[in-house]
């Protein structure tokens, strides 16, 4: 089918009076850190968090937080391993940790970085909002300091710093205006703003973003870039995000399954398809090895997949209704796996190495039950076709591979 029929068969209300030019951004992936602060994620082994090192590599994602070294001996040398992977491997992507604006944080990331030889951008974090200032007896002049002393010793001993604000999104703009300030002037090179209790919504995220680049263009800071960094309280993890993008952010930050406390962090499997669907990246990036990482993560962690989880939950491309099931198949059998994969789904299959899947159960039609048999390449018979079909009938639920091939009075291939 050509792309001229194909745009024919859709018409996407999505698209209707947005700009050509999409905007681009980088991704931060903070599985390894924010997302391990989740109270029901297991910590990997180091050999777990390698390998998902390596799929966040192979998925195109440009940086990773690989933990907060200032935690204790088993986080410096988990990071010490995976910047030595880095550059063992000469893997692309590259390392930021995480630390309070306290010196006591900042200096193990400096000796790694020493050690190993792999640049590590500095994370240093401060709370901001008025509600934290008041719960810690903080005053502004003394958050100031942290952040001006913390700032100065990472940029002597060679570090570049991203100055993180904890709960931006409920700050007052003028304490905003004065950290920020200090942090540029004392060298900081990124500035992310978070939305760390998920507070936000995306009318909130324009108008932080906006007050943001306003203060960084009256600064006349042309070489410093800004992140973005959501929780998902709400539910509105991703879509802030995307907001965040269309804002004018140069970064946002997410974890595998939206991992993370509380209720956790922005998806970034999530992410990535719906930057790739609303053409906020490359065509042909290739995000093949999606489902295989947040299944390592999943396992790694101890953190199930809901089964209706969007794109990746075992539910997202299976049908066992009649009607939907048909107009898969019909598309299948025409050889036709663009239709098939569009036709009673949202998201291409195909574009995220995953497939249709068609199984049986009391909504199912006859059709379903042909498909299946042909596609194991079981012989097809009116009489086993009626067999299951009449059985699926009587079911409560759909049936499990096994329980159709002791219908069909053989064993199941293993």
């Amino acid at each position: 089918m050509s792309e001229h029929d194909q745009d024919k068969l859709i018409y996407d209300w999505n698209e209707v009076d947005r700009p050509a030019e999409r905007p681009r951004v980088t991704l931060d992936d903070e599985t390894l850190r924010d997302g391990l602060q989740s109270p029901s994620v297991h910590d990997p082994e180091i050999g777990d968090k390698i390998e998902i090192l390596h799929l966040m590599d192979a998925l195109g994602i440009d940086t990773a937080d690989i933990g907060l070294p200032g935690a204790g001996p088993r986080a410096v040398a988990d990071v010490t391993r995976l910047a030595e992977e880095i550059r063992d491997s000469k893997l692309s992507i590259n390392a930021n940790c995480a630390g309070r604006t306290v010196i006591a944080d900042l200096k193990p990331i400096a000796e790694i970085t020493q050690k190993t030889g792999v640049p590590i951008l500095a994370c240093a974090f401060l709370g901001s909002s008025e509600i934290r200032r008041v719960t810690e007896n903080w005053d502004l002049e003394r958050m100031v300091k942290h952040t001006v002393e913390a700032i100065d010793f990472a940029v002597k001993e060679g570090l570049e710093v991203m100055y993180v604000t904890e709960d931006t999104a409920r700050a007052h703009p003028e304490t905003i205006n004065t950290l920020y300030r200090a942090a540029i002037e004392h060298g900081a090179k990124r500035l992310c703003v978070c939305d760390t209790v998920g507070h936000s919504t995306p009318h909130g995220v324009f108008q932080l973003i906006k007050h943001m680049k306003k203060l960084v263009a009256e600064v006349g800071a042309t070489d410093v870039k800004l992140d973005w960094h959501g929780h998902n309280d709400r539910g509105l993890g991703l879509v802030n995000a995307l907001a965040a993008i269309e804002a004018g952010v140069d970064q946002v930050h997410g974890t595998a399954l939206g991992v993370g406390e509380r209720c956790g962090n922005t998806s970034m499997d999530q992410l990535l398809v719906n930057m790739k669907l609303m053409g906020f990246m490359d065509e042909d990036r290739d995000l093949s090895k999606l489902p295989e990482y947040v299944a390592k993560v999943s396992e790694a962690c101890h953190v199930p997949v809901p089964i209706n989880y969007p794109v990746m939950g075992k539910d997202a491309f299976e049908t066992a209704t009649g009607v939907h099931a048909a107009a898969v198949i019909k598309a299948l059998r025409r050889g036709d796996t663009w239709l098939a994969n569009r036709v009673y789904s949202g998201v291409p299959a195909d574009e995220f190495g995953l497939e249709q899947k068609i199984t049986i159960g009391p909504m199912s039609g006859r059709s379903n039950v042909t498909y299946w048999l042909e596609k194991r390449e079981i012989e097809v018979s009116d009489e086993l076709v009626d067999r299951i079909f009449n059985a699926a009938k009587q079911s409560k639920r759909i049936f499990t591979e096994e329980e159709i091939h002791a219908l069909i009075g053989q064993p199941a291939e293993a």
